[in-house]
């Protein structure tokens, strides 16, 4: 995806100033939807830098100090650098951070094994678990009355000539609103991470090197976030069911779930579904030039909520519930 602040090397050396380093090369990074994402060599070595398109200072200050306390709790998560002084960093007028740079691999779906998964399950459950120690987040612009205005803001863009996507969210907004009337309240919340796709995470062979884009971070049920991973790790053509177990099993090692938790998986995921059904339309479909397909396609979690409402999952977790009773 191309970047939606183009940095110029000026104003990258005035930032990292700011961390005291000189910079040596400037290299844009295309991964990542919302945010502007830099490989940076310096005089101290080598940095990933950041500009955050759509948080305001607040909010992305308030990321980055969640990130630090994040990782002095035990999640395998690389901290952004302090700057020199107090004074919020920004770079083209926007907010700006600087991050160790950590080697690792992003894997293609097909490289992804049941020992990946029950790591990354783990380090999941890890991330739930600090919530005690954290606080109550504030809820993320995610959330399902967010959701509604986005799709509200789509309706606004849309061509009229665009059917196909006028359908699809007139059927979103449907969708959302029955399953946020289906929702429970009662369930554990605390902090998730609520976009752990695999580019969100770092491979060194089948240790996890990083957790990172705590871009969604916010309080939500834990249960969202574990089908969230699901829909991004499990699903092919359909889910996987041996690579759903593996993600489970790795969470349940250091989290069991409540009884009403597993009841609200299904609810939880569709949610997700719909969630970034909504979001492949506003950050690709409506971004993708004349006559060429989005780069992501929201009809992949129609497909996805499909098979949560056919009762894809649920025999399985049955399953893990009565083996991890």
């Amino acid at each position: 995806m191309a970047l939606l602040t183009e940095l110029t090397r000026a104003e990258a050396s005035q930032a990292l100033a700011r961390y005291g380093m000189q910079l040596l090369k400037l290299i844009p990074l295309e991964q990542g939807s919302v945010n502007s994402n830099f490989r940076i060599e310096t005089d101290r070595g080598l940095f990933f830098a950041r500009i955050y398109e759509e948080q305001p200072l607040s909010g992305a200050l308030a990321e980055m100090q969640l990130i630090r306390k994040l990782q002095q709790l035990g999640v395998p998560t690389p901290a952004p650098l302090e700057p020199t002084d107090p004074a919020p960093v920004l770079a083209s007028g926007k907010p700006f951070a600087v991050y160790p740079w950590v080697e690792g691999e992003i894997l293609c779906y097909g490289r992804v094994t049941a020992a990946h998964l029950i790591e990354l399950g783990k380090a999941l459950a890890t991330l739930h678990l600090a919530s005690a120690a954290l606080g109550v987040l504030p809820k993320g612009r995610f959330g399902p009355e967010g959701l509604q205005e986005r799709l509200g803001s789509i309706e606004q863009r849309l061509n009229p000539a665009d059917r196909e996507l006028s359908e699809a969210v007139t059927q979103i907004r449907a969708a959302l609103t029955r399953y946020t009337q289906r929702r429970s309240s009662s369930v554990p919340q605390g902090i998730i991470h609520g976009d752990l796709f695999r580019d969100n995470a770092l491979w060194a062979g089948t240790t996890l090197g990083a957790v990172i884009d705590f871009e969604s971070a916010s309080h939500g049920a834990f249960t969202y976030d574990l089908m969230v991973c699901a829909h991004a790790w499990c699903f092919g053509d359909r889910f996987d069911l041996g690579r759903v177990r593996a993600l489970f099993e790795g969470y349940l090692q250091q989290r069991k779930l409540e009884p009403e938790e597993y009841e609200a998986l299904v609810v939880e995921g569709a949610i997700g579904a719909l969630r970034f059904a909504t979001t492949r339309i506003s950050d690709f479909s409506l971004r993708a030039a004349p006559g060429t397909s989005p780069k992501r396609d929201s009809r992949r979690f129609w497909q996805r909520l499909a098979q949560l409402e056919s009762g894809a999952l649920s025999p399985l977790f049955a399953d893990l519930q009565a083996q991890f009773a």
